[in-house]
């Protein structure tokens, strides 16, 4: 028969359709799921979040050498390809539920929907083994894998085509209008429910960013010296002797950012041989001796001729006085622990020597970077910087504990990863220009890069050309042996293809190693090279 003028809407649709239905169900119900499972985390917390929770999860559990991998090959990027990963595999996971749904021999919906609930126990499986994990971390992945389950059963049921005839019980309506009817409600509820989510976080965002925004950094009681002109040397394609912030490289494992308030932040410091535990605040800190410094940072993962490290302005109180406030006394003149265990809002630690940050060096609770307050995603309120350490050891964002403990009797999260306790950074040098593959004219061409050696300093760079002699480069003047080294070497280029080679001598007169080796498990060691044509 005919309504509206057309073929009766209920008719099945053809088998051969009914495979996209079945997988549009299942994409549907996964969206419904994790909208639900996102507007529960805003109660919650971001970190319960099941993308958030399944990523960091993988993190947790991925051996060094894949990390390093993961960094070399996507760089800042690296969170962003696993969280399309997570989705993707999601997505692919949803569409073969839904698929499932059409099996006949086995009772494919129900296990359809034991699929969804499944992947929910996956998700709370993985916010309870965050080292922060709180009980109810697991209450977004649960609820959202329970809508998902019960979307996907609701629009199985309204597939074109699936109820068998005279069924009446299976499903009230199979046509084509009332799947889809039903597939446009499910999409306008996630839609909603994802909407004000992303609301609701952003309100919380918004006050800690206005809480950032009211900051106003003090002056420092003992400013960095100033830097000459000769420490910044004038050669175009040379990265700059300060970092921008927002080219400042970023490596952590969190997959949200956190905004934290500064206003309701607080830092204590405790644990063994500390008589006087301390509790500070943000403004607590505000009110101390504040101190500047210009400190070069360094990623354990950054390769040979890499650019995950970068050089700063740092403002904040010095780490040493603080600890010994606390009484604390390193290991010597007789204090217990040997290692300062960092904890970040997130969970993540990090085991700094006692003995190292209390040495004298300008160990720092940084509040400021650059002149303004600390970007969140480099550690707003608080972070620690460490010169001479790779951050692995040392670079704590978003910090909220200290506790001193021992190397025997506690392992921070990298060093369970693989990576060596220690952490000094090793003497390196890179060439900035020209680029690799570059193609230059014959004559005089500046060969220039960085060098760095932190709290060592540097005292000689070398550049070679296709494995002959080394030739000394001239080297800008020195700011601070916490910071990395500007140098640049006039090449007389000929014709032709050539391998350009660099490597740098510290303060010690330990000329770094030739020997090529992965950042696995205390950092990268070898030349850097680049290949260069010269027409």
């Amino acid at each position: 028969m005919e309504s509206n003028g057309g073929v009766d809407d209920a008719r099945p649709s053809p088998p051969s359709r009914r495979p996209a239905f079945a997988a549009l169900a299942g994409l549907l119900a996964a969206a419904a799921g994790l909208a639900s499972a996102e507007l529960a985390a805003v109660a919650v917390r971001p970190e319960s979040s099941p993308v958030t929770a399944v990523g960091e999860a993988v993190i947790d559990r991925t051996p060094p050498a894949v990390k390093e991998w993961a960094i070399a090959t996507f760089g800042t990027a690296d969170k962003l390809a696993l969280q399309c990963g997570i989705v993707l595999l999601l997505a692919l996971y949803a569409a073969g539920l839904g698929l499932l749904t059409l099996a006949r021999r086995v009772p494919g919906r129900p296990l359809a929907a034991a699929g969804a609930l499944a992947f929910g126990a996956v998700g709370a499986a993985a916010a309870w083994s965050r080292p922060d994990a709180q009980p109810s971390d697991a209450g977004p992945s649960l609820l959202g894998s329970v809508i998902a389950a019960v979307v996907l059963l609701v629009l199985a049921r309204r597939i074109p085509g699936t109820t068998p005839p005279g069924d009446a019980d299976d499903a009230p309506a199979t046509g084509r209008r009332a799947f889809l009817v039903a597939a446009a409600t499910a999409t306008a509820a996630s839609a909603g429910g994802g909407a004000l989510a992303r609301t609701l976080r952003g309100a919380e965002t918004a006050q800690a960013e206005a809480a950032r925004t009211a900051v106003r950094l003090p002056a420092p009681d003992s400013p960095a010296p100033p830097v000459s002109r000769g420490a910044q040397l004038s050669v175009r394609g040379l990265d700059p002797y300060f970092t921008p912030n927002d080219r400042f490289y970023r490596i952590d494992t969190a997959l949200s950012v956190p905004h934290v308030d500064a206003e309701a932040w607080q830092l204590t410091i405790h644990g063994r041989g500390v008589p006087q535990p301390l509790t500070l605040s943000y403004r607590d800190l505000l009110r101390r001796e504040i101190v500047e410094r210009d400190i070069t940072l360094t990623c354990v993962s950054n390769t040979v001729g890499g650019n995950l490290v970068g050089n700063a302005r740092w403002l904040g109180v010095r780490l040493a006085d603080l600890l010994r406030e606390a009484g604390v006394r390193p290991p010597s003149e007789g204090g217990p622990a040997d290692q300062l265990v960092a904890r970040s809002v997130d969970g993540m630690t990090l085991g700094s020597p006692v003995e190292t940050v209390m040495d004298g060096r300008d160990a720092l609770l940084a509040i400021g970077m650059n002149g303004e307050p600390l970007p969140f995603e480099h550690g707003f309120p608080v972070r620690m910087v460490v010169p001479g350490l790779y951050g692995y050891v040392s670079a704590c964002k978003w910090l909220q504990d200290l506790e001193l403990t021992r190397f025997s009797d506690f392992d921070a999260y990298w060093i369970r990863g693989g990576w060596s306790p220690d952490g000094p950074i090793k003497t390196q040098s890179r060439i900035d220009t020209p680029g690799h593959s570059a193609t230059v004219q014959p004559g005089t061409v500046p060969v220039a890069g960085v060098a760095w050696a932190q709290h060592t300093g540097i005292d000689r760079v070398e550049v070679r050309v296709d494995d002959g002699p080394w030739h000394e480069a001239e080297l800008a003047e020195e700011a601070s042996v916490d910071t990395w080294r500007q140098w640049v070497w006039q090449w007389e280029a000929t014709a032709g293809t050539h391998v350009l080679e660099v490597r740098a001598t510290d303060r010690t007169g330990e000329t770094q190693t030739a020997e090529e080796s992965g950042a696995v498990p205390d950092g990268a060691t070898g030349h850097h090279r680049v290949t260069v044509h010269v027409s």
